[in-house]
């Protein structure tokens, strides 16, 4: 059979004030057209279809739509919620969901709901154990399937998502007959980050072993982490990564979706289908004539580190040299050290020396910054 894996759309992403919804909207067309041209007997998405759990209608709109576009090129497409959605509300609409053929899983649940099973266009048997994003305190909820003992309880997170697992493949067997599968948003030991996660959500704690995936599964589509990637493991275990790249920190990473081909009794083949749509992001350095000279795809976003002394106006004319950038900042080696302070008594001292002072610790050389203050001092000041 063939999977199309993809994850992590972060529909409704801002990026520095900077709307990206037209972007997404380029990304998601290409993502269906790729569907239109392989065909998948099943579409996998891995969680994070939104950036937040609070979503725009337009937000929704979009999701809701390229769902049901990827439906109309696979006979199965199977939805699960990130950490970045919201669960609850996902499930709110599976009532749309099941009426379009896509099987959505917002929120931990029994196991049996959990537990998807199919049959492709060739007569192939498939079971995919699809687990929504579990928070540490829901981990414990979720479990509640079963009988736990005090110390079942107090379990590490790791121990929780293991014990979920089990019982979503307890049906596995050797896999020698069904197509095993499993898709699950979370941070697997030994994947790289890929820059955009929720610290909180990628730290240790979060963290689980690949071995509470049985080594009867076929193929692991995972989300979560933004970069495509293998970790080791019983059983094939992927991340597809983002299909655009939602923050500078990602600005190395190849958006892509994954095509997958496995059967029972074959190994899992997967490639990665780049997305030609997806502005990149870049991070440039140099001075002021430097930055003149650069050259830079006309299209991406940029982050530049000027190498000038801080000072008003910077940004603006770094803006009128490279009209796509977001970001300015001065670049660290044009700061100074930060060294222990000077103890200096104040007393007697005006306020515009001080400013002065207040101007030279941070290295900022613009007289007209100071002129400024000055004028506004008298305004304030003079009865």
């Amino acid at each position: 059979m063939k999977i199309l894996h993809t994850s992590d759309w972060h529909i409704g992403k801002v990026l520095k004030g900077q709307s990206r919804v037209e972007e997404q909207l380029a990304v998601l067309a290409e993502v269906v057209g790729i569907a239109e041209a392989e065909r998948p007997d099943l579409v996998i998405v891995a969680g994070d279809l939104y950036d937040t759990a609070a979503p725009t209608a337009e937000a929704e709109k979009i999701v809701v739509r390229a769902l049901s576009a990827l439906r109309r090129h696979a006979p199965a497409v199977v939805v699960i919620a990130g950490n970045h959605d919201h669960g609850a509300r996902l499930d709110a609409f599976r009532t749309w969901a099941d009426g379009a053929g896509v099987t959505l899983r917002g929120a931990p649940g029994r196991a049996e709901d959990h537990l998807i099973a199919g049959v492709t266009g060739a007569g192939e048997a498939w079971r995919l154990a699809a687990l929504p994003f579990v928070s540490q305190r829901y981990a414990v909820r979720a479990s509640e399937m079963f009988e736990l003992s005090a110390a079942e309880v107090s379990a590490t997170y790791s121990d929780h998502i293991a014990r979920l697992f089990a019982a979503l493949t307890e049906s596995f067997g050797d896999g020698s007959e069904t197509v095993n599968l499993a898709t699950a948003h979370l941070t697997v030991v030994g994947g790289k980050l890929g820059g955009g996660e929720r610290d909180a959500h990628t730290i240790e704690a979060y963290a689980v072993p690949s071995t509470v995936f049985p080594a009867s599964t076929h193929y692991v589509a995972l989300g979560h982490l933004h970069r495509r990637q293998q970790v080791a493991g019983p059983c094939p275990v992927h991340y597809c990564g983002s299909p655009l790249a939602i923050d500078f920190g990602e600005e190395d990473n190849t958006p892509s979706v994954s095509i997958v081909e496995v059967s029972a009794n074959r190994a899992a083949k997967v490639r990665a289908v780049p997305m030609t749509t997806a502005v990149a992001l870049r991070t440039i350095r140099g001075t002021l004539a430097e930055l003149a000279t650069v050259r830079v795809d006309a299209a991406a976003w940029l982050r530049v580190y000027v190498r000038e002394k801080p000072r008003a106006g910077l940004k603006e004319d770094v803006q009128a040299l490279l009209p796509r950038t977001l970001e300015v900042r001065i670049d660290p080696q044009m700061l100074p050290e930060l060294t222990s302070p000077r103890r200096v008594s104040n007393a007697g001292r005006s306020p515009r020396e001080l400013f002065a002072e207040y101007l030279t610790t941070k290295n900022v050389a613009d007289d007209a910054v100071g002129a400024l203050f000055n004028r506004l001092y008298e305004e304030v000041t003079t009865p």
